[in-house]
């Protein structure tokens, strides 16, 4: 299971069936049976229901694309622990957050920082495994870490707190 934001649209998308070019998916609540063709680096020809449909694959920045077809350009953006989080995280530059935690259910794999540590912007505090992929969760800002409330090693919840800040 996959999910995407499609033309800011969140959308989970399933590979039901794969055999070489035929693929059949999961988009919402429809099932698609596609036959799908790179005929160029970046370059796809996709046949469904009769009717073929080409469109170029453009990579933007990090997980970020566009799809362009003869008739639009659609943003594409692959959604995956390290986005969610992000967008968790949002809240202009000043980042007033006072914790770090994750989107969902994972495991301490490292803790980089101890209680009354002055960190700097940009600094991981601490590593979390999720999904099988290890993410870096880091200061938006200059901070003192003033808790830090789990060992490495704990399994932890989503959005549970992990590290608090002064």
């Amino acid at each position: 299971m996959y999910e995407v934001n499609i033309n800011g649209e969140d959308r989970k998308i399933e590979i039901i069936e794969r055999n070489e070019n035929r693929i059949k998916v999961l988009l919402g609540d429809k099932t698609y049976d596609l036959d799908i063709l790179e005929v160029e680096p970046g370059i796809y020809s996709v046949l469904y229901e009769g009717k073929n449909f080409n469109f170029e694959l453009d990579p933007q920045s990090g997980k970020k694309y566009t799809v362009e077809t003869e008739a639009e350009v659609i943003p594409v953006e692959i959604v995956d622990a390290e986005t969610r989080y992000m967008r968790s995280r949002k809240g202009g530059a000043d980042d007033d957050a006072e914790y770090i935690s994750t989107p969902m259910p994972g495991q301490v794999v490292k803790i980089l920082v101890e209680e009354g540590q002055e960190v700097k912007a940009g600094e991981t505090v601490i590593i979390i495994s999720a999904m099988k992929m290890e993410s870096e969760y880091k200061v938006q800002k200059d901070r003192v870490i003033k808790q830090v409330l789990v060992k490495e090693g704990d399994n932890i919840e989503g959005e549970q707190p992990l590290i608090t800040f002064e």
